[in-house]
């Protein structure tokens, strides 16, 4: 049976799953018996039951695009992989292949972000996107009209394919390490993260929103809505929670 496990900051990390299932590719003719004696040996594990079957070559690449087709945000916001012709040409379409960094538009968090810039985004803000990832969130925001976006991720890999992603998108947005945070305040900044940053970020994203700016968060299992919305009341008056899939979006004007 799999049992989720988010990976956040402060969890433990040993002994994570009761059991885990493995599957390795091996040139054919390999000496399968072999290579999992060796590595059980390496990890001082007992040699677990397996067995071998054998994969027909296939286009690899062209299976792997099947699996991400457009995802339909609303009627006028799409993420559009590039090797998919656009569903809605007149609207807004995010071009957008899976990578490295988390953000593809397909996992509820991001989708609920989305979805509120989708609908607040009237023109001319300033966004903070914090935790951008792939930069999905910034690069939306300014395809929907927002003046200027300003990305951040503690991983330098995440900050590579934003810029890659924007340049994608012909628009121009900051990305950067949290140390390169510029010290401004924005319109708007959304956090899509988890729950255990969030707790610990709560002054420092406040002190990067204006008054009667806002905050979104999510990356918020339903269940730690309450202590996360009571949290963020410090600082913002907090709007009701919104649901999809078990996680929740978070939002709050800036007193």
């Amino acid at each position: 049976m799999e049992e989720p496990i988010f990976g956040e900051p402060g969890e433990p990390v040993d002994q994570l799953w009761r059991q885990s299932r493995i599957i390795t590719l091996f040139e054919e003719g390999a000496d399968v018996a072999l290579m999992i004696a060796a590595a059980c040996n390496a990890c001082q594990l007992g040699q677990p039951a397996f067995s071998v079957e054998r994969i027909e070559e296939q286009d690899w690449v062209r299976m792997t695009q099947a699996q991400f087709e457009p995802i339909r945000i609303s009627d006028r916001l799409w993420i559009t992989p590039t090797w998919h012709d656009a569903p809605a040409p007149e609207a807004v379409n995010l071009q957008l292949d899976p990578g490295l960094a988390f953000g593809t538009g397909s996992h509820p968090t991001t989708r609920l972000c989305l979805q509120w810039l989708d609908a607040n985004i009237r023109g001319g803000e300033s966004l903070l996107d914090y935790g951008c990832g792939s930069g999905i969130l910034a690069i939306a925001g300014l395809k929907l009209g927002a003046a200027s976006a300003t990305g951040v991720d503690i991983d330098a890999q995440a900050v590579r394919s934003s810029l890659d992603n924007a340049s994608q998108n012909n628009v121009h947005a900051e990305f950067c390490l949290p140390d390169q945070t510029p010290a401004a305040e924005y319109d708007v900044v959304l956090a899509n993260i988890l729950a255990n940053p969030l707790r610990m970020l709560g002054g420092l994203l406040a002190n990067h929103v204006k008054t009667g700016g806002k905050i979104v968060l999510s990356g918020i299992l339903a269940e730690q809505a309450e202590e996360l919305s009571a949290i963020y009341a410090a600082w913002f008056d907090m709007d009701p929670p919104v649901f999809d899939e078990g996680w929740t979006r978070l939002t709050g004007t800036r007193r």
